[in-house]
């Protein structure tokens, strides 16, 4: 099996402004993780068993023989914008797997009190959109990586691919956050020799001072909570789209649910290839 990692590539950031009052106005800005593609990776045959320092997780862990979920009927729109497949694929689009649950944990530093269920009511809003299955596997330390993630980390997450890292950092940090920025978001993708690519191993970083701005407004957590379905909305596959009615949209003023846009590019990419070999 030919093991081919990369990461999804996306276009510039634009302003993700919200209109709080009259009177006060917190401008976030959502931009996008992006990260150089990794060189190709060989590899023994997926038929080999599991070996201590592999660099890929055993094949099919978790895997099921159908979709765990199916997304909703899609609105009739066509408002919304697919991240491009990587060069030389032919498929329509790449998705995270809908046979195998996503996992997703949080890095608890410095997160804003109750952010925990904003977290949660952001991941329910888009499985419900995609159909794809989430489970929470805990707090984690692990840290956002600008230059892209280790895909598979076994020592701290277990024989499968690593889940999906929600953080909570500042521009100290995440130089990425400088500014007016509110979120980084994306995922890289994972390749098996004859199979579609898919989207293994997202991360998001949140920009706490700038999300505490917010918080300090009676739409807060509204608002904030839509920045991060904004950011997942990147990680399973989703790209700014121009109409600013769409949560998707850069310049998305008062915008904090997923439109009809969003809703059906999610639930076309609730309809990825199931890929039993990685």
């Amino acid at each position: 099996m030919v093991f081919r990692p990369g990461v999804t590539r996306h276009r510039g950031d634009r302003r993700f402004r919200r209109r709080l009052s009259a009177a006060a106005a917190v401008v976030l800005v959502v931009a996008l993780y992006a990260a150089p593609p990794v060189f190709n990776r060989h590899i023994m045959p997926a038929i080999a068993p599991y070996l201590p320092g592999a660099e890929i997780p055993p094949r099919g862990v978790e895997a099921a023989g159908s979709p765990l979920g199916a997304p909703p009927s899609a609105p009739n729109s066509q408002s919304f914008e697919l991240y491009p497949t990587p060069s030389g694929s032919s498929q329509p689009f790449v998705a995270y797997d809908p046979c195998r649950p996503i996992h997703y944990v949080v890095r608890p530093d410095n997160a804003p009190r109750a952010s925990d269920k904003l977290v949660r009511e952001a991941i329910a809003e888009v499985s419900a959109a995609t159909g794809l299955q989430f489970i929470y596997d805990g707090p984690t330390d692990e840290a956002f990586a600008p230059q892209g993630r280790e895909r598979f980390q076994p020592d701290r997450y277990g024989r499968k691919w690593a889940p999906v890292l929600v953080t909570w950092s500042d521009p100290g940090e995440v130089p990425g956050l400088a500014g007016a920025v509110g979120g980084l978001g994306g995922s890289s993708y994972a390749k098996a020799e004859g199979t579609p690519y898919v989207l293994v191993a997202g991360q998001i970083a949140l920009d706490t001072p700038a999300m505490l701005d917010a918080l300090q407004h009676p739409e807060g957590p509204e608002l904030v909570r839509a920045v991060i379905i904004h950011e997942l909305g990147h990680v399973l596959g989703l790209a700014h789209v121009d109409d600013p009615s769409q949560l998707m949209h850069g310049d998305a003023n008062n915008v904090t649910r997923l439109a009809d846009g969003d809703r059906a590019g999610l639930a076309l990419l609730g309809t990825g290839a199931c890929v039993p070999q990685l």
